[in-house]
C-alpha cells in the first residue's frame, strides 16, 4: 500500500503560554489549575538549538515562554543502585553505587547519570548557586533550594583537573556543585565590577 500522506504541521506562532520560575504554567496570564493538563502539555514540550521552547503535536507547533527552566526538582531520594556488576551475587560482590533520584513538580522521576547531568551555575559576584538537572534532552529542572541543601549535605571533596571541588556521586558519575574561583575567573577590573553592581 502507498504511504499515508501526512499534512504539514501548522505553525501557530506564540501560544501565549508561560512557565514561571516556580514551575507554574500560565495561559493568557491565568494559571492552569489542572495538573493533568499541564502534564499532557509537558509531554510535547521541545527546545530548539537557539534556546526557544515549543509545544509540538503532530498537527500544530507553537512557541511558549519559559522564565527559567520548564520543571522544578522538588524532592530528592538517596539510595544505592545496581549497575556495572554491582549487586551481583557470588563470592566477589562489587559494592552498590550511590544513586540520586529527583522528583519534579510534575511527578516525573529522573536519576542523575551521564545522560541526566547535574550542573550548577555560580554567580561570579554573589557566589549564589543556580542548580539544574537534565530531565530530557534540552529540558532541565531547576533544583529547588531545599533539595539543593540536601545535595550539599551529601557533597564530598574531589580533585578535578588539579582543582579542589565539592560534588556528589550518582550512578558512578561525579557532578561538581561548588567550585572555587581561580584568578582567571575573576574580573580584571574589580572597580568597574563594583560600579556595575552599585
Amino acid at each position: 500500500m502507498p504511504p499515508i500522506a501526512r499534512s504539514p504541521r501548522t505553525i501557530c506562532g506564540d501560544f501565549r503560554m508561560r512557565i514561571a520560575r516556580d514551575g507554574t504554567w500560565y495561559y493568557q496570564g491565568s494559571p492552569i489549575g489542572r495538573k493533568e493538563l499541564v502534564c499532557l502539555f509537558a509531554t510535547v514540550l521541545k527546545r530548539e538549538a537557539d534556546g526557544s521552547y515549543w509545544l509540538e503535536t503532530p498537527a500544530e507547533r507553537g512557541r511558549i515562554e519559559v522564565e527559567d527552566a520548564p520543571f522544578v526538582a522538588v524532592e530528592l531520594t538517596w539510595g544505592h543502585c545496581c549497575g556495572e556488576g554491582a549487586c551481583e551475587t557470588g563470592a566477589r560482590k562489587p559494592p552498590a553505587r550511590q544513586c540520586l533520584t529527583f522528583r519534579t513538580n510534575l511527578d516525573e522521576m529522573v536519576s542523575a547519570d551521564e545522560n541526566h547531568p547535574i550542573r550548577v551555575e555560580i554567580d561570579p559576584v554573589t557566589r549564589e548557586p543556580r542548580p539544574y538537572i537534565t530531565v530530557r534532552p534540552g529540558l532541565e529542572a531547576r533544583i529547588s533550594r531545599p533539595v539543593f541543601y540536601e545535595l550539599v549535605a551529601l557533597a564530598q571533596p574531589e580533585t578535578v583537573d588539579g582543582r579542589e571541588v565539592m560534588g556528589v556521586w550518582s550512578q558512578g558519575v561525579f557532578f561538581i556543585i561548588d567550585d572555587s574561583p581561580t584568578p582567571e575567573d575573576l574580573p580584571e577590573d574589580l572597580e568597574e565590577l563594583d560600579d556595575e553592581v552599585a
